[in-house]
This record gives structure tokens, sequence and C-alpha cells, in this order.
């Protein structure tokens, strides 16, 4: 959305002393594991943009908390799968034979939103392996979430999503839908379903200094219905531990990843066909 459109939408200025104001109405506490998908522009105009976000964030979550973000870089992938543009076939094996490595330092995020984008350039932070489905984590269960992030199913059981279902973290999403929530990749991971396939991968990576095309297993995983599944979460039981509220101007959900997961597994197995 153009910043213009944002400054006319917001009403009162967003700080960093209102974000944290408004992060702890949600129920957001010192000492948390907490994964944020985000939308910077759904705050509405933030005085410091997505560095007042992030600060405001980890005041909250305080020195015991653990700051958690993907950084998913979905265009290091095989071109042949490419659709959003397409590229001509005759360029496929030059992409695969020249495409730079994976570089968790380097590698920019695609399409995670700027609060993402900035907070994997922060001092201390960690970002995983994986040169694809990436997380970032800041906090003193940093290294436990990010380390041994799987190149196979890499959103499944040894990723950084299970690590944070084992440390029964939190989602927050933050002027986002369930469109976003990467936990429920987790639960599709975990249920079992007709349509469920598993296919082959391919990114450029660097194996002791050289970069390499490299294909792995993954399943095909589909967010098209986790909108759908996201309105049946809050109509069920479940609904009583999602937290809602206002951060900014943005609507806002808060709940235990667990909860969604385990909701997650049993409704695809019932609805995926």
């Amino acid at each position: 959305m153009p910043e213009g459109q944002v400054v006319e939408k917001t009403k009162t200025l967003v700080t960093v002393e209102s974000l944290q104001a408004d992060f702890e109405a949600l129920g957001i506490e010192k000492g948390m594991v907490l994964l944020v998908h985000s939308s910077l522009s759904a705050i509405g105009w933030v005085c410091g943009g997505a560095v007042a976000v992030i600060i405001a964030l980890q005041k909250v979550l305080g020195e015991t908390g653990t700051l958690v973000m993907p950084t998913h870089s979905t265009d290091l992938s095989d071109p042949s799968q490419w659709e959003n543009p397409p590229v001509p076939k005759s360029w496929w094996q030059m992409i695969r034979e020249t495409m730079p490595a994976y570089n968790p330092d380097l590698t920019p995020t695609r399409s995670m939103g700027k609060i993402a984008e900035t907070f994997r350039k922060q001092k201390n932070v960690l970002r995983s392996a994986h040169p694809q489905s990436s997380f970032c984590a800041s906090g003193p269960q940093a290294s436990y979430v990010i380390e041994n992030h799987a190149l196979a199913f890499g959103m499944g059981e040894n990723s950084p999503l299970a690590r944070i279902y084992d440390l029964d973290g939190f989602v927050l999403l933050l002027g986002v839908d369930h469109s976003s929530n990467t936990s429920i990749h987790l639960a599709e991971y975990r249920a079992d379903f007709a349509t469920k396939r598993v296919v082959q991968e391919g990114a450029p990576i660097s194996q002791v200094g050289l970069r390499t095309w490299t294909t792995f297993e993954d399943i095909d995983v589909d967010d098209s219905d986790f909108d759908r599944l996201g309105e049946d979460f809050q109509c069920s039981d479940a609904r009583k531990i999602v937290r809602r509220g206002k951060v900014g101007i943005a609507n806002c959900q808060l709940m235990p990843q667990r909860a969604v997961v385990d909701f997650a597994v049993d409704w695809l197995e019932k609805n995926r066909m």
C-alpha cells in the first residue's frame, strides 16, 4: 500500500511506546517464544517503521523471551516450477547453474514483509540454513529453534516450526490472517490425507565453500484452504485461548502454536480429500 494511503488511514501516531502497550494488552508476555507473521502497512503509519515494531516486540518479550520470524526465500527454487512470473524453458538449466547459493547473511526474504526483512539483518539474530524455508530468531532459545534445520521436508519435524511446538511457543498474526500462518504447514506434514504427495525440490547451496545445485524431497504444501481452516479454528472451543485485539489499527490474533497445529492436523484429515 502506498505510504500516503497508510498515513491517511492512521488517526493516531503509532510509536514504540504505543506498540509496546498494544502488545502487552494483547497478551504478549516476558519470556514467551513468539513466532510473528506481520504486515507493516496494516498497523498504520509507524514512527520508525519496521525498526520500531521490532524494538517494541523485544521490549515486551524481555531478555528471557525469544522472537522468531519466517525469512523464506522461495525464489531460490527450481525455475521449472515458477509461475509468478514464469521464465522461458531455455533459461532453466542456466539458472540452475548460475543462481548464487543461499547465504544466511546476504540472501533477502521474498514476500515476507518489511518487518521480517529488517529483523533478519539485526545483530545477534540467527537464521536457519534452509535455502527456501528459513526462519530467524533472537533470544535465549534462538539456537534451539534455528539449528539443525533439515533440507528435506523443510517445514516438518526437523524445522524451526517443530522446535517452537516443543517449546510451547505462541503465534502472533500481526495484521495478517491464517493464510500467512506457517505453523499450519507443520500440520500438513503431520496429517494423513489422500492428496498429500512428495515432490522434488531444488536450490543452490554452499557446501565446503563450493556452490552446488542440490535436490531434495518435500511435500507439496498448499495454503489455499488455510483461511477456511482458520475460520473453523476461531469457531471451535480453541477460540477461548485466542487473544484478539488491535496493534495500531491492525487486527491481530495471539494463539498457542500447539493449539492451532493440533486443530489443523485433525481439520486437514477431515477436509482434504
